[in-house]
């Protein structure tokens, strides 16, 4: 008898995304309200559409250098000293997905353990796994902000890493000066690095402007990336800044794995940067106002200074009864569980139609009222 052919240990420690199979769901009933998905509804803009298609017709179509066309990174360097991030060095990636695994290939031993804000986007605990690292996840509830009594009792020998999400996927937080300077001080004092994944940095409400991390820590490792800030989710076109030694580490890995990142998402991004994308900015802030004046009353809610999403309480602290009975009339939410070790909060992605928010809002508070 043949021996039986076995798939890798890590397969059975990997969970498939939670949000994708309510995405799969709303997707088969569009007459439905998709709340699911961080996907922003907005259009690249034609300048930057024009742009790559050009570039195309160019025939700028093949291998370009694993660290980035020079062009994008000369002005994604201006763009990180204008903004006074604190960086050595720079990589244009394959998504900030990419720039994160890059990072955790980076600086994650296997047994190392790596502390993850709690609730946190759901790449980020499993690519530490997929890497031979532990996860610990930092409690932020019930206000989702930073604090000294959370983080320090989990630090030990192994702890190498603490990573943060600024603005945060799925609460929408946004940090203060204050606490990414605890985060800051206490990573500095255990020797320990920082990954802060910036991609929402454009969609920001607060009165307040954004803070990066990398602003206040010398040798952050802050992600970035295009996806949102110009709605090129599909183009998967990421960039990352630290110190000299993690990024050339993470280019000879990217030089085995991505090789390069997309050329011509890289040439349109140029065009990218120079665009305002303020309008949506507005809008988006306008429908986070409707859900969270709309809800309200119903729910305990942290309302939002970024991101497009809101983290609300779901009502007997069960969001899988809830998000079962949101589902059933055709309101996609996502359950906290996927996001978090807790599952008494849902996510609402609020990237679709004022009409239907206003929709979907009416069913959740008619939901809330059968408790």
């Amino acid at each position: 008898m043949s021996k039986q052919k076995q798939l890798s240990s890590r397969v059975s420690e990997i969970r498939p995304s939670g949000i994708r199979k309510i995405f799969d769901i709303a997707c088969a009933n569009p007459d439905g309200v998709d709340l699911s998905i961080g996907n922003p509804d907005f259009d690249i803009p034609e300048p930057i559409k024009e742009e790559g298609i050009y570039w195309i017709k160019q025939g700028f179509n093949r291998y370009v250098p694993t660290r980035g066309i020079a062009e994008l990174r000369e002005k994604l360097c201006a763009h990180l000293h204008e903004t006074k991030i604190n960086y050595e060095d720079m990589l244009i990636t394959a998504g900030a997905t990419g720039a994160y695994m890059l990072a955790i290939m980076t600086l994650v031993s296997p047994g190392d353990e790596v502390l993850i804000t709690d609730p946190y986007f759901v790449a980020y605990a499993n690519v530490v796994i997929m890497y031979g690292g532990v996860p610990k996840l930092i409690d932020t509830y019930p206000d989702f902000g930073l604090k000294a009594e959370a983080i320090l009792p989990l630090i030990n020998q192994k702890t190498k890493v603490i990573v943060i999400n600024h603005p945060n996927n799925p609460t929408g937080v946004l940090y203060s000066y204050k606490e990414l300077k605890l985060v800051s001080e206490i990573a500095s004092q255990h020797g320990l690095y920082i990954i802060s994944d910036e991609i929402y940095d454009k969609f920001v409400y607060s009165e307040e402007p954004f803070i990066s991390v990398g602003n206040i820590a010398e040798d952050a490792i802050v992600i970035s990336g295009f996806s949102k800030r110009a709605g090129m989710t599909g183009w998967r076109l990421g960039y990352v800044s630290g110190p000299k030694n993690v990024i050339d580490a993470m280019a000879t890995f990217q030089q085995y794995s991505y090789v390069c990142a997309n050329s011509i998402a890289q040439k349109a991004a140029i065009k990218a940067l120079d665009s305002n994308m303020q309008n949506f900015v507005e809008t988006y802030r306008r429908r986070r106002d409707i859900v969270c004046e709309g809800l309200k009353n119903r729910f305990n809610i942290v309302k939002p200074d970024g991101a497009f999403y809101v983290f609300p309480e779901a009502p007997g602290k069960d969001a899988d009864a809830f998000v079962e009975k949101a589902i059933k009339r055709k309101v996609y939410i996502i359950p906290g569980k996927v996001f978090s070790e807790k599952n008494t909060h849902f996510r609402i992605s609020f990237t679709t139609e004022e009409e239907k928010i206003k929709r979907a809002v009416n069913v959740l508070n008619e939901i809330a009222e059968e408790y």
